[in-house]
């Protein structure tokens, strides 16, 4: 069993000392908000490990030449990083549980041949839909218009060349 690294146990002497840092310093970085420890009851401040590696970052920071506001923004962006990584996982973790629970119930939309929407499950494919009386499907029209003849010039009467399949216009 390890120690928690979120633990606030160690008092501003001790933490100066292994951040390789002076009290005062941290002190400072407390008041600016870059490193804020927990406060015991006695409102003395506790640092964690993390507090630690924090003021070691903070450090290495400021040896690259990085300003304090540098430095307090770079850390706001990484606690921000840490708390949305850290719910990705919880999101991805109750996805995984809802899956595992429900069976695959997605539904799949599609339009039929007559342009009607049907509904169906995946892999399938819609089936072939016949038109209503009195409605003309694509096909049948393409077909119709194939055998259709218009009427020879001149003739104005369709009545005596209707059983020949002449129509007056197309």
């Amino acid at each position: 069993m390890g120690i928690d690294v979120n633990a606030p146990i160690f008092v501003i002497s001790v933490a100066a000392e292994l951040a390789d840092m002076h009290p005062q310093t941290l002190r400072q970085y407390d008041r600016l908000g870059i490193v804020c420890p927990s406060r015991a009851p006695g409102r003395s401040r506790r640092y964690s490990q993390h507090d630690i590696d924090m003021l070691r970052e903070v450090q290495r920071l400021s040896q690259e030449g990085v300003s304090l506001e540098g430095i307090k923004r770079i850390m706001q962006l990484e606690n921000q990083v840490s708390r949305l990584q850290g719910r990705i996982h919880e999101l991805s973790a109750e996805l995984d549980s809802i899956q595992q629970r429900t069976p695959d119930r997605s539904r799949v939309f599609a339009a039929g041949l007559a342009g009607d929407v049907v509904t169906l499950t995946r892999g399938q494919r819609p089936p072939a839909s016949r038109p209503v009386a009195g409605q003309l499907s694509l096909a049948s029209l393409v077909q119709r218009r194939s055998r259709l003849r218009a009427l020879p010039a001149g003739k104005q009467d369709a009545s005596e060349y209707a059983g020949d399949g002449y129509i007056q216009s197309i």
